[in-house]
């Protein structure tokens, strides 16, 4: 047994012609760490925004997105939308556990404060409330959005974050 937590993880910005993959990801997250609280219909619909991978690769694009990777492997992604808005955190089910949720927040967290934000908000689903709320992030409103004809609920939360000057 090794006493090595997070073998080989590390963070680098998303490539060209990775979004397939970012896609996968993304579909395998939802699909199996979403399901006490969303139903099959529920999940189904969040997924299908990535089937027009063409679409999907514009969004993660037009963000600042970052990769997590395990052994040179991607097996978590972020993304800012806007400065101080997280777009995306997903981690592939084989990685959780394994400090990838955490270390891609850190690095959002770092970067938006670094471009000056006061805070950084999220909308987050009913599956990832605990893990921001952990990370200091505050209810502000629930919210339901619809996807192709289902609707789902998550939470914005807001987190204050430190001035530049104390990131490190």
């Amino acid at each position: 047994m090794s006493a090595e937590a997070n073998p080989q993880l590390a963070l680098r910005p998303m490539l060209p012609g990775e979004a397939p993959l970012l896609a996968e990801i993304f579909r395998a997250s939802i699909m199996e760490l979403t399901q006490d609280e969303y139903e099959v219909e529920q999940q189904e619909a969040w997924i299908a925004s990535a089937n027009d991978e063409d679409a999907f690769a514009k969004t993660v694009a037009g963000h600042t997105t970052i990769v997590a990777t395990m052994g040179g492997s991607p097996v978590g992604f972020a993304s800012l939308e806007t400065d101080n808005k997280v777009g995306f955190l997903y981690v592939h089910p084989a990685a959780v556990e394994r400090g990838v949720g955490t270390l891609l927040a850190d690095a959002l967290e770092k970067i938006a404060a670094g471009r000056g934000a006061k805070d950084l908000s999220v909308d987050a689903s009913d599956s990832a409330f605990d893990f921001f709320n952990k990370r200091g992030y505050t209810a502000q409103q629930r919210n339901s959005v619809r996807c192709g004809d289902e609707w789902l609920s998550n939470t914005t939360m807001k987190k204050t974050l430190p001035g530049p000057e104390t990131v490190q």
